[in-house]
């Protein structure tokens, strides 16, 4: 149910995306290409109203599924843990300390 949900939740996002991207800012509407936008298909403010509706409509299923997954997820409790979660685990023991090197060179008596 959940997946479903999520999949229906991401084609909406996309579409609101989309529906938002085409509107021109002064509210023309489909500002792509000419001035006019889609020209004899519509008229300026028919194609603005039905944007702004889509766009409503859009947002608010965007807001609905939102709070229905927020709710579906709530409590759910996952064995995934983040890696900032676990304290470092070192399985490296401390290196003994190194013995000085051996002189080079020609060995000196000792008496």
């Amino acid at each position: 149910m959940t997946n479903v949900l999520l999949i229906i939740h991401l084609f909406v996002t996309l579409a609101l995306i989309g529906v938002v991207l085409i509107q021109r800012s002064e509210g023309g509407g489909l500002g792509i290409g000419t001035s006019q936008g889609m020209g004899a298909f519509m008229g300026g403010r028919g194609t603005a109203n039905l944007l702004t509706r889509t766009t409503a409509i859009l947002g608010g299923l965007f807001f609905l599924l939102s709070l229905t997954l927020a709710v579906l997820n709530r409590g759910v409790v996952t064995n995934a843990r983040s890696l900032l979660d676990a304290p470092a685990t070192s399985t490296a023991t401390p290196a003994a300390p190194a013995e000085p090197p051996a002189p080079k060179g020609p060995a000196v008596p000792t008496n």
